[in-house]
């Protein structure tokens, strides 16, 4: 036998080893929730491409029930539809479900030290610690959320009514007020500093969130392919050389005795733990932290108040009404404040519907499970990946009276009141809550609130008006490039 023969043979033993073992481990385990057939070795690709979770997964969940079992390759992902299902897991198991599997682009580029890394108790705590130092959550956030609201709406004024893609300006205000938290730093909106940080905070989230990087996530093997791997982490690296820059320059002036700003707590911290063989807080643990609150506190935000304004000149009568309610509360005197939430009520229904209808992140990022558990009649076993599937949460028409329409009334009790709901969850829920949330939350309705104090949004002329499905179906593109028309208000005082 020629060495040519051998090899092939060894090649297609070794192929049908890995078909049967990666078929017996699909078939298996029968204690795991139902599902589509994997493919073996292959698993379930075609539900794994998270791009189009809000389809693909509203299709099984319609098929398989609340709790179902995709495939990545031989490993099993269990998905969790509908607000009883998720809430059962993410908050009466909160424990149980608080792991992160590894998903392999996000460990590469954050060493480990990022939120599926095994530090992330100790980093999450001291993080929301520091940001509650900083004010996070209280009067002083509110003041740098107002303050920027000003900025905001001279930008806009300068306009004039002309159509225009408000994206850039919202990314701005809200990249401000994350900037002042993590760097004590506040630009101007033509700043060239501040447009490189967006854009290589953009160019980060859709490194991430690549085809490559899915691919990559899926099949591991990829990354250890020197060109493969240089081109899955080559847009992170433009913001993780921004903050970089801000970290030197911080050390290079950092004075223990007066902290200015996230970073230098950071690095307090980091001084303290330095003589631990094995620190939790390092520079890259600093670097991941800031590149991680980033991402997550200023694309979304912005896109979600783009989205808003979008919402408002196709729904015209909605947006009256909402002016109407800020001109009685604040007698346009002042810009609309926290403390007028609960004269607001009408105002913060349609924010937080707007934010329903968006739907922004139908899953939540990837849990897993600490710990063999019997859960809804199911054994899943320790380390099982996990994905809260939200846009089923926030649609679920056991919780909602219209769940496929814009309906402020979702939010208002029969006395005209906001009223909270239990299945409100777009950051997520439990014990891997969005650290930002409280932040998003105020910037969406201060911000929300100033401009509309201020201005009327139209659409620019010839353009058509639409419902909220179509607004959601087309939600990227509209949020990427639709234009509006800025017109400024005439206030009676």
């Amino acid at each position: 036998m020629d060495l040519s023969t051998i090899l092939a043979l060894s090649l297609i033993f070794l192929l049908t080893f890995y078909i049967l073992l990666s078929w017996s481990k699909q078939h298996g385990n029968q204690s795991l929730p139902p599902g589509p057939t994997p493919i073996p070795i292959l698993g379930t690709p075609k539900y794994m491409d998270l791009r189009h979770a809000a389809k693909n997964l509203t299709e099984l969940s319609q098929k398989y029930g609340s709790i179902f079992t995709i495939w990545k390759m031989s490993d099993p992902v269990v998905v969790l539809c509908g607000y009883e299902t998720v809430k059962d897991a993410l908050v009466n198991h909160a424990e149980q479900f608080s792991a992160r599997p590894i998903i392999p682009v996000l460990y590469h580029s954050t060493k480990g030290y990022g939120i599926n890394g095994p530090r992330w108790r100790s980093i999450r705590r001291f993080n929301m610690t520091s940001l509650r130092n900083f004010g996070m959550g209280k009067k002083t956030m509110e003041t740098r959320v107002l303050a920027e609201s000003k900025y905001l709406i001279e930008a806009v004024s300068q306009t004039e009514g002309k159509p225009f893609n408000p994206v850039m300006l919202t990314a701005s205000a809200v990249g401000n007020i994350i900037s002042s938290v993590l760097f004590g730093e506040h630009f101007n909106y033509q700043d060239k500093q501040l447009q490189e940080l967006l854009q290589s905070t953009s160019r980060h989230i859709r490194g991430i969130v690549a085809p490559l990087s899915t691919l990559c996530n899926v099949a591991p093997i990829f990354l250890k392919v020197p060109f493969i791997r240089n081109k899955v982490f080559k847009e992170s690296e433009f913001l993780q050389e921004f903050v970089t820059k801000y970290i030197k320059h911080h050390k290079e002036t950092f004075n223990a005795e007066s902290p200015r700003d996230f970073i230098d707590y950071n690095l307090l911290k980091i001084k303290e733990v330095e003589h631990e063989a094995d620190p939790d807080f390092c520079d890259t643990s600093l670097l991941m932290s800031v590149v991680g609150l980033l991402a997550a506190g200023t694309e979304t935000t912005a896109s979600t108040l783009k989205f808003s304004l979008l919402f408002m000149a196709h729904y015209p009568e909605v947006q009256a009404k909402v002016q109407h309610e800020i001109d009685e509360v604040t007698k346009s005197l002042r810009p609309p404040e926290i403390t007028d939430k609960p004269q607001l009520s009408y105002t913060n229904a349609v924010v937080h519907e707007i934010q329903r209808v968006l739907d922004l992140a139908p899953t939540a990022l990837f849990h897993a499970v600490t710990e063999d558990i019997k859960f809804r009649g199911y054994i899943i076993p320790k380390g099982t990946p996990v994905i809260p599937f939200l846009s089923s949460v926030l649609t679920d028409p056991s919780q909602w009276e219209t769940p496929e329409e814009f309906n402020p009334g979702h939010f208002l009790n029969e006395e005209g009141q906001f009223r909270t709901r239990v299945a409100f969850m777009p950051f997520s829920a439990g014990k891997r809550v969005c650290l930002g949330e409280n932040l998003a939350r105020m910037e969406l309705f201060l911000l929300f609130s100033a401009l509309l104090q201020k201005f009327t949004f139209t659409l620019p002329k010839g353009t058509e008006r639409r419902g909220s499905k179509y607004l959601n179906l087309n939600k990227t593109e509209l949020i990427a490039s639709a234009q509006i028309c800025a017109v400024p208000r005439v206030l009676s005082k």
